[in-house]
C-alpha cells in the first residue's frame, strides 16, 4: 500500500515482515473465531496522526491541552456505542478487554471479595477470575462448570452455586462457548442474590450489535467487550454499563488504571462502530451464523465430534479424541494446509491446555472475505482430508495450493492487492 512507502525506506525489515503478514492474511483462510479483517478506514483510522497525542481524563475534563479534536472524537465514539447496543454509559478507552474486565473488577468490588465466571477449561475467559490471572488473586473466585452431559451451562447449577457464595459479581461471557447465553436467566440469579452481573460479549459484540444473538444490556449491570473479533474495529476495549456505574467504572479506568487512552485507537473504533450500524454489517453477522451452521453441519458429517454438538453463534469446538489425533498436531497441519484455526481444550479434557483433546475455530474473517455457505463445505472437505491423512507432506501441500487459489476468489478487506 501506497501508505507504507516510508516504512520501507525508514526499515526494510519491518516493512518485509509486515508485506509477509499480508499474503499470509491473504493466501490461508483464517478460522481463528477472535480473528478477523477490518475495513481499509478502520486501517486508516488506526494510522492517523492522533497516535501523536496524549490526553489523559475524558472530553471536557482533561489534563492536557489540544484536545478540541480528540473530545470531539470520544464523543462520536461513546455515542455510537450507547445507540448500536442501547446503553446507558459506554467508556471507549480501555486498552483491550482484559483490562475492561479488571477495570470492572475495580470499581465494583473490594479485594477479597467473592466473584462468579465459568470455569477457564469450560470455554471460560482468564479474566473471569481463573487463578493465574488478577482477577482469580485479589478477588475470591467461584467457578461453574458446563454440563457433562450436554456440555452447555447448567442454569440450575449456575443458582445453586450463587445461593451458596453469595458473590458480589457474577461474569458470563465466554472464550470458547458455542452456544447462546441465556441473559436474562443469569440476571436472574444475579438478583436473587444480590449479586452484580457482567456480561463479557468480546467474542459476540459484532452478533449482539447486529440483532443475531441476544443482548446481555438489559440484564447486566456491566458489559464489557473487545472491540475487534466480530465487531470489526481495532484492537482495543469498551465498558457499556447502566448510569448508576458510570462514574465508578470511569474512575476504573482512569485514572485507577491507565492513564491517556490511545486516541489513533479511538477514531477507529468510532468508524467500526458507524459501519456497525450498517444494513451490510448486519447482513454480514447474520451470514458469519449461517456459515457457522453449516460448518458445524458438515464436520458431523464427516464424524466429527462436536462440543454441544453444534452451534448458535461464530464458533465452533471440536474434541478430536475419537479421530485419534491430539488438537496441537492437527492444528500446526491444518496451518501448513492454509487452514489457521487453534488448538484448544475442551470441557473435562484428560490433556493438558498446552497439548489439548481439541480444536477451536470460526467463521467471521472467511465471512468478511465474502465466503458463504458452499465455500463452508469445501473448507470442511479441506480439514476432513488434512486429518485423516495427517503429517502428510504432499496432501498439505497440494491443500495450500488450492486453498492460494481458493482465496484469490474472495480479496480480504483491507488488504493491499498483489
Amino acid at each position: 500500500m501506497a501508505k507504507l512507502e516510508a516504512l520501507q525506506k525508514a526499515d526494510p525489515d519491518v516493512f518485509a515482515l509486515v508485506r509477509l503478514e499480508e499474503k499470509r492474511q491473504r493466501e490461508t483462510i483464517r478460522l481463528i473465531p477472535s480473528e478477523n479483517y477490518v475495513s481499509a478506514a478502520v486501517l486508516d483510522a488506526s494510522g492517523t496522526v492522533l497516535t501523536n497525542n496524549y490526553s489523559e481524563g475524558y472530553p471536557g475534563k482533561r489534563y492536557y491541552q489540544g484536545q478540541e479534536f480528540t473530545d470531539r472524537l470520544e464523543e462520536i465514539a461513546r455515542t455510537r456505542a450507547t445507540a448500536l447496543f442501547g446503553a446507558d454509559h459506554a467508556n471507549v478507552q480501555p486498552y483491550s478487554g482484559s483490562p475492561a474486565n479488571l477495570a470492572v473488577h475495580f470499581a465494583l468490588a473490594k479485594p477479597g471479595d467473592t466473584t462468579m465466571g465459568l470455569a477457564l477449561p469450560h470455554g471460560g475467559h482468564l479474566t473471569h477470575g481463573w487463578g493465574v490471572s488478577i482477577t482469580g488473586t485479589y478477588w475470591k473466585p467461584v467457578r461453574y462448570a458446563l454440563s457433562k452431559e450436554t456440555g452447555r451451562i447448567d442454569y440450575d447449577d449456575v443458582r445453586r452455586l450463587a445461593l451458596e457464595a453469595r458473590p458480589r459479581l457474577i461474569w458470563c461471557g465466554a472464550t470458547a462457548y458455542p452456544r447462546v447465553i441465556e441473559f436474562e436467566t443469569m440476571g436472574a440469579i444475579a438478583r436473587e442474590v444480590g449479586a452484580l452481573l457482567c456480561a463479557d460479549i468480546a467474542h459476540i459484540a459484532g452478533l449482539v450489535a447486529a440483532g443475531v444473538h441476544p443482548s446481555p444490556v438489559a440484564h447486566a449491570d456491566v458489559v464489557t467487550t473487545t472491540t475487534h473479533k466480530t465487531l470489526r474495529g481495532p484492537r482495543g476495549g469498551m465498558i457499556l454499563c447502566k448510569k448508576e456505574h458510570a462514574a465508578a467504572i470511569d474512575k476504573a479506568v482512569f485514572p485507577g488504571l491507565q492513564g491517556g487512552p490511545h486516541d489513533h485507537t479511538t477514531a477507529a473504533i468510532a468508524v467500526a462502530l458507524g459501519e456497525a450500524a450498517t444494513p451490510a454489517f448486519r447482513n454480514y453477522a447474520a451470514q458469519i451464523v449461517r456459515n457457522a451452521k453449516v460448518l458445524a453441519e458438515e464436520l458431523l458429517a464427516l464424524g466429527f465430534s462436536l462440543v454441544t454438538g453444534g452451534t448458535d453463534n461464530h464458533l465452533i469446538l471440536i474434541d478430536l479424541t475419537n479421530k485419534g489425533v491430539a488438537g496441537k498436531p492437527a492444528a500446526q497441519a491444518l496451518e501448513r494446509a492454509g487452514l489457521v484455526l487453534n488448538y484448544n481444550a475442551v470441557p473435562f479434557d484428560p490433556r493438558k491446555p498446552f497439548d489439548p483433546s481439541g480444536i477451536r475455530l470460526g467463521t467471521p474473517a472467511a465471512t468478511s472475505r465474502g465466503m458463504r455457505e458452499p465455500e463452508m463445505r469445501q473448507i470442511t472437505r479441506w480439514m476432513g482430508e488434512v486429518i485423516k491423512k495427517l503429517g502428510d507432506d504432499t496432501t498439505e501441500r497440494r491443500i495450500a495450493g488450492e486453498v492460494r487459489e481458493f482465496c484469490a476468489r474472495f480479496p480480504a478487506p483491507g488488504l493491499a492487492a498483489e
